[in-house]
């Protein structure tokens, strides 16, 4: 469920032409794409979906998503669409609920909604929502993952997990109290406006020495590690150590039994892993902390095309696929 793996991916978009105008074709690994408009100025676009999330968090993650592809592009999210989907009988309450969280959210990223599409369908059996967004920069301050450079730091924010545990928490309530109390529960299942990294992303992107990002959305580390990897043609060490996992997140992995390969691949969308020169690894981390994001240096990319983690128990290979157990913990 989910992103198509990505042998599977690449499959898919081989056939699309490329053009010159297009800086930043689609790729596997790639959440977003850029071209370019008239000399240096570029156009950074992302599109995203957004279902089976909570009804009230659904119009804020909806345009949060596309807009933190493409701050961790280096652009400012400026302007996006919106398409409303649902079933027959979806409320127009419902449209309109969802769409005024939308567009409150827009309005505190200063982005501007400028079409869309509502309806329903008999395909449907739930709402379904798609975001595109779109920022203007110029072509010297586009980055992607495929600008990290061997001798980079690995920065991670926020602790792993975040969003499963916070969507575990909101979807499966009772079993969510047993595990963490009731008031720990309660409020972890009102943290969903950590699920972006746009104010982040935005502001690293304007720091010197800092050359690639990469969400941990779906597939986690495990996932946003191996495509920057790909991306760059590069190897990287991770001391699994230096990761800040929240202790509700090891009572899931108690509970459901979880490998280290899928605690890793918990989606763990808003967590931004970043490369940086190791010269800037503290005014990088000032930044972050004079933000309130809490961040941690958590490991090198290489010349050598190997993937290791290290943990207490030694160094052994990083896993080459992503085993998010979204499904497992019955999300």
């Amino acid at each position: 469920m989910g992103k198509l793996e990505p042998k599977e991916l690449k499959a898919v978009i081989d056939c699309i032409k490329r053009s010159r105008a297009a800086v930043v074709p689609p790729k596997v690994g790639f959440d977003s794409g850029v071209h370019r408009i008239l000399g240096d100025l570029c156009l950074v676009v992302s599109t995203d979906p957004c279902l089976g999330v909570p009804k009230s968090w659904f119009g804020w993650l909806l345009i949060h998503y596309a807009a933190s592809d493409v701050a961790v592009f280096g652009a400012k999210p400026q302007y996006c669409t919106v398409n409303l989907l649902g079933p027959p009988g979806t409320p127009t309450r419902l449209f309109q609920t969802v769409m005024r969280k939308a567009c409150k959210a827009a309005h505190e990223l200063d982005m501007q909604i400028v079409t869309g599409h509502t309806g329903r369908y008999e395909a449907l059996d739930d709402l379904v929502g798609v975001c595109t967004a779109y920022g203007f920069t110029s072509l010297r301050e586009v980055m992607t993952p495929g600008d990290v450079r061997p001798g980079d730091s690995i920065l991670c924010t926020k602790p792993l997990g975040l969003e499963t545990l916070v969507t575990f928490a909101q979807v499966r309530r009772d079993p969510a109290k047993k595990l963490f109390g009731e008031l720990r529960a309660v409020r972890l299942s009102r943290q969903f406006q950590f699920q972006s990294c746009v104010k982040e992303a935005l502001a690293l992107s304007k720091m010197p020495g800092v050359h690639a990002m990469h969400d941990a959305a779906e597939g986690g580390l495990v996932a946003a590690l191996n495509e920057m990897a790909e991306a760059s043609n590069v190897g990287f060490s991770l001391d699994f150590t230096k990761i800040a996992i929240p202790r509700e997140i090891h009572a899931l992995v108690r509970q459901f039994r979880l490998s280290v390969g899928e605690l890793m691949s918990m989606s763990s969308t808003g967590t931004l892993i970043a490369a940086l020169e190791p010269d800037a690894e503290q005014r990088v981390l000032r930044r972050l902390s004079g933000l309130k994001i809490p961040a941690r240096i958590v490991g090198t990319f290489s010349e050598s095309k190997r993937r290791t983690i290290k943990d207490q128990l030694g160094e052994r290979p990083f896993p080459n696929k992503a085993r998010d157990p979204f499904r497992k913990i019955g999300l």
